[in-house]
Parts: structure tokens; sequence; C-alpha cells
């Protein structure tokens, strides 16, 4: 049970109690509010040696979005040892309604479309020219029908998520989507109940984004015409024609192009815009003409750091939230109530903890609030305000004990090339800083995502065995600014995993690891970055893990399908691959498995549509053919992350015992 000192000053009254498969609302006995006696940092002796098992429990509940009216809370539950979407009425009883997920789907994301319909992504794999791309598909729930039905009404092209806009009522939703795998993107009307959709706008040659007014009225397209050429195209109503705003170059008028539209006021050419300029080289808010193309005052800056994101009221009007991250995530709210909320949050949780408002009711009366840190896996409380009462929804993982964890620090280093670089070290407790064994631990993405300094599971495993841990922020990583982003572009193999490597170097130069025990592991790009680590410096390396990682990247680039640009507006071909002559397969491990030297443990789960199973399959068939040392494990009916908690467990358990035969601790 997680409780925190001075919560608010208020009772932890009423928790929702989660049973597998049937989740019901149950009264519960006041939690009394809890701090460890000592942080894990502090701890003089070493902890006890934590079971696999007990770093794999899964969430029995995660990621909780409440229904616009508060009245029902969707999240990913475990049911029956698997992970799956629920919706749970919270003053119900026997309200809850589990959805079965298609076969061989991933569930990316999920929101409410009115109070009475949940709205959910999955992707999947289809075939494309000849080969195969990842897809996103919409499935619809409806409360009072109960029944359930997919989206897809003749959506021929990958991408088939991009909602504009949702009717309050929940009846249609606006959706772009190409309606041929040789058109741009057109918008249609989407009857969610019927899946009918109406044609209400064509596609424009190179328009790949549109956005909608809070009304519902397309107003607005962005698109590259070619790598580095872009176009705006805007209409102040939906009578009126769309006309080219402007055009432009991104080496040229990076500061001009304008696709972090946050929201366009109903009503009017004027709305909110996340953008650089010259004299702020951060995304931040500012106001926006849209009929002008003229960037209007700055709305809010976070201090040295991207703003990730923000959030603006349904008729586009006033901003509520802006999000940012510097050594950790943080939210500024513009209403002064819910800032004082947070500040309460933070006041009471304590520096070493960290509090988010993840899902709120329409009117904000209700929200659902994560609460954890580095070394706490948390819990979620719904806060009622009017009530001025928590409770307490579920823990994250009882089976862990904070005492017994890891801090995670905030840490900068340099890269050989001068550049400023972060990451976050944790050490294992009860042992001195000193001639540690490190795991280099590089996150996924990789472009335009970062650590956040929050609970992660696999660091903490490693820290429990004894190893310093070393998650490097390296060139491209999220909410560094435009010139961390730019250092990035053509880096994938190269200056990417140079930081690295120069990371290693100055925990090493400081005594704090030994230069010849590292390892380095991770998922996704993670994994391609350790299986390039271990491929391009062997002689760094005594091994390498990876996870659901890349071997092939040109292979990888075609099927990942993204080349309408990153979130940051950069092509995604451009940005990974650089020089257009450039050689991709020269940073592939596929590609170079005569200068692979040391060990790799590899592992995938076989229903992964993200990085395709086959990335690892065929790299696993060349080092056998090459009788390189190595251990391979196809993970059955596992998407790219962990779902089940026995697959986890594998994952741990392969780790550990790799780890203690070819890096050991001791």
């Amino acid at each position: 049970m997680i409780g925190y000192r001075g919560w608010l000053r208020v009772a932890v009254g009423v928790c929702l109690g989660l049973t597998l498969g049937h989740p019901v609302l149950a009264a519960a006995d006041p939690v009394a509010p809890v701090v460890a006696a000592a942080s894990a940092a502090d701890t003089k002796a070493r902890p006890p040696r934590i079971s696999t098992a007990d770093f794999s429990v899964r969430p029995l509940f995660s990621r909780p979005v409440l229904s616009p009216d508060g009245q029902h809370l969707a999240g990913r539950y475990m049911v029956n040892g698997a992970e799956t979407l629920v919706i749970t009425g919270l003053f119900e009883k026997g309200s809850s309604k589990v959805l079965g997920l298609p076969k061989k789907t991933d569930l990316v994301r999920y929101f409410w479309a009115g109070s009475k319909t949940l709205i959910f992504c999955i992707g999947e794999t289809i075939p494309w020219y000849n080969d195969d791309a990842f897809a996103t598909r919409l499935m619809a729930y409806d409360l009072d029908t109960k029944t359930m039905h997919r989206l897809d009404n003749h959506i021929a092209g990958p991408k088939g998520d991009d909602v504009l806009w949702v009717d309050p009522e929940g009846k249609t939703l606006l959706m772009a989507f190409q309606e041929t795998v040789y058109d741009t993107p057109s918008v249609w009307s989407m009857d969610i109940a019927k899946n009918h959709s109406i044609h209400v706008l064509n596609s424009m040659p190179d328009i790949w984004d549109w956005y909608a007014d809070g009304s519902g009225v397309t107003r607005y397209g962005f698109g590259y015409t070619d790598a580095h050429n872009w176009q705006m195209v805007y209409r102040s109503n939906a009578t009126d024609r769309f006309k080219v705003v402007f055009r432009g170059n991104d080496d040229k008028e990076d500061g001009n192009a304008v696709d972090g539209v946050l929201r366009l006021t109903q009503g009017s050419d004027k709305g909110f815009m996340l953008a650089r300029a010259s004299e702020n080289p951060y995304w931040a808010v500012y106001e926006y003409d849209f009929a002008k193309h003229v960037r209007g005052k700055l709305v809010y800056a976070a201090p040295g750091s991207d703003v990730d994101e923000a959030t603006v009221n349904d008729n586009g009007q006033s901003l509520v939230s802006a999000q940012f991250t510097d050594d950790r995530t943080r939210v500024h709210w513009f209403d002064d109530k819910l800032a004082k909320v947070q500040s309460d949050l933070d006041t009471a949780v304590g520096a070493d903890h960290q509090a988010w408002v993840i899902s709120h009711s329409k009117d904000y009366s209700s929200l659902m609030v994560s609460l954890g840190s580095s070394f706490d896996p948390g819990a979620y409380y719904l806060y009622q305000q009017d009530q001025g009462v928590m409770h307490r929804i579920a823990t994250v993982n009882e089976h862990l004990s904070p005492g017994n964890l890891a801090h995670s620090k905030y840490v900068q280093y340099k890269a050989r090339d001068g550049r400023p670089l972060s990451g976050y070290l944790t050490l294992p407790p009860g042992r001195a800083a000193k001639g540690l064994p490190l795991i280099i631990h590089p996150h996924g993405g990789p472009f335009g995502v970062r650590d956040e300094g929050d609970f992660d599971e696999e660091v903490q495993f490693f820290a429990n065995r004894g190893y310093a841990v070393l998650q490097p922020e390296f060139r491209g990583s999220g909410s560094f600014g435009k010139e961390f982003e730019d250092s990035a572009k053509g880096q994938w193999g190269r200056g990417m995993q140079d930081d690295l490597d120069d990371g290693m170097d100055w925990l090493a130069a400081q005594g704090t690891v030994d230069a010849k025990r590292v390892c380095v592991i991770g998922s996704s790009y993670g994994g391609y970055a350790a299986l390039w680590a271990a491929t391009r410096n062997p002689e760094r390396y005594r091994c390498a893990a990876s996870f659901a990682g890349i071997s092939d990247v040109p292979k990888w680039l075609k099927y990942s399908g993204r080349f309408e640009g990153t979130r940051h507006r950069e092509n995604w071909r451009a940005q990974l691959q650089g020089d257009k002559t450039f050689d991709l397969k020269t940073v592939s491990p596929l590609y170079a498995i005569d200068r692979l030297k040391v060990p790799v443990l590899i592992a995938h789960g076989d229903a992964d549509t993200r990085v395709p199973f086959r990335q690892s399959k065929l790299y696993a068939d060349a080092l056998t053919a090459a009788g390189k040392p190595h251990e391979f494990y196809a993970i059955a009916d596992e998407g790219h992350g962990f779902t089940k908690a026995a697959n986890e467990q594998l994952w741990l358990d392969k780790l550990d015992a790799f780890l203690a035969k070819y890096n050991p601790a001791e």
C-alpha cells in the first residue's frame, strides 16, 4: 500500500477494488500515509535480491482515461494474465466491460467520443507495395448498445487514426485518410454508430496533415513537397476555398512553418501554435494569425526546454496547460484553480516524488492523478474537486518496496565534439560508487523521445543486481531544442552512438565504473543501439542485449512508412539517413555480422507490429550461420512491449543469466 505524507490534507477514502476479469467498486478502509524511513540512496546495507517475478508484475490497471462526464474509466487491465482494454463504471457495481482486441494487433491509444463511446486505435501489419507496413485503424465501443466495430470504411493507406475533431455528443468524428494508396489524405465525416463516412474535403497535392476548428470545420493543411520544402494552405470557413498562404524550406525558413497547430479559434482566423523563433530555439506556445501567416506574441515558453505539448479549450480561445521536461516532466496550468491543485500535489508528495494530472472530466471536476518516482512504481488516484477527497484507484506494483529500490539522478556530461549531454544515472544501493559494472540503457524512439527520470523496472532490476545504469539522452532526444535536434540529422548509427560511448568514458574517468565491465541493453531503437554498439566497437563492450530491436535499417525505414515527417517536421528519411547517398546498410547489424566479436542476447515478440519480428529472426539466423555466440528467444503472441508478466519475466530471467555469464556484477 502506498501513501504520502501531508496528502493535500484530505482522507484517502474509497478505492476501486480490481479483480481479474471483473473490476468492481468496493469499499476500503482509509489508507494511512506512509513514507519510507530511509531512501534507497541512503541505505547502507545492500537490499535483498528481488525476484524477476516481482519486477515483472504488470500493473493490474494503467493509463486511465476518464469519460467527459467523469462516470466511466477506460484503461489497460490485466485479465487472466494478459493486458486488455476495460471500461469501468466508477459508481456502479458490475458495470465493467472487457474489450477483446483483434489478434496480431497492438493497442496504440484510446479516447472518448462523448461519454458513451470509447474509440481505440490498434496497430497492425498490412501488405504495402509488395512488402509490409505498420498501419493504424480505429475501433468503437458503444456503452449503451454494448457493441463494438471497426471504423475502417475504405481506408486504404497505413495511417488510419488521424482524427481531426470529435463531436462532443459522440455521434460523429472527422478523419483524414487515404482513399487509395495513390492519394494524399482527404477528410471524411464518420457516423460512429453506423460506421458510415461522408466525404467532406478533397485531398490536395502534398498536403498530409489537416486541422479542424472546434466546430468541426477543416481549415488548415500542411505538407512537404519534397524532403525539405513545404507548404501551408488555409481557409477562414467551410464555404471558402483553400489558398496557399506560405511556401518554405527547412534550411531557410524553419521558424515559419506551422505544423504545431494546437487549435484554430472557432469563428476567427486566430489560434495557437507550437513554434520556434530566432530569439527562442525551443518549441513554445505563440498566438498565430492563420490567414495572414503571422506569428503573434509569445504566450508561454519553458525555461531551457521545448514545450512538448499544450492543451486548449474546445473553442480554441484559451490555453489550459503546457507540458515540458527538464530533469523531469512538469506541467504549467493557465487556470489558477488547476495551478493550485498542482502546487498542492507537488508540495504534498515532496521533491522525490512526482504528481501528474493524466486525465480529467470535461469540466475538470474529476481528475485522474498519477503519483510515483524513479524508485517508487506509484499509484493512481481519482480526485473529485467538489468533495476535496482523493480515492486511490490502484497501485502499480505492490510487490516492490521503495526502500529497496535505487534513486535515479539527472547527470550531465560532454560528448567528444564538446556538445553538452545529459542522462539519468542509477547506482546500486549499498555499494560504493567506485569501479562498478555498467549497463548503458538507451531509450527507444529515437527522435523527439527521451527518458524522464520516472520509474523503470528494468533500470531497477539492473541496479538490484549490482550494476550502475546510464540512460543517455543522446543527440536527437526530445525537449532539448532545435540545435540539439538538428545535430542528430544523419547520425543514426554514427554520432548518436558516439554519445553512448562518451557517457561510458565520462563515468570511467571519474572512477565510478569499470570500463572493462560494460554491457549495452535496450529495446526498439535502444535494441538497435545495443546491437550496433557491440558490432561497431566490440573492444568497448563485453556483451549486448536487444528486445524488439532493428537489425536492417533500410528495411525498417521502408516498413515504418513515416514519410510525412516527424513530430518536429523533419522528413523522416532525411532525419535518419542524412546524405541521400549514404548507405544505411553500413550502419545495420545484419550486414556487419563479421564485425561482431562479443555475445549478444536477442528477444522479440512474434506479434510485433511496430518492429517486425523478422528484424530479429533474420539477424539471429545470420549469427547462427556465421557461428557467432548469441541467444535468441521468440516470444509467442507478444507485441512491441510486454503485455504479459510471464513474458517480461522470461526476458529478465534470460538477461539475469546472460549478464551473470558474460559481465558478472560480483
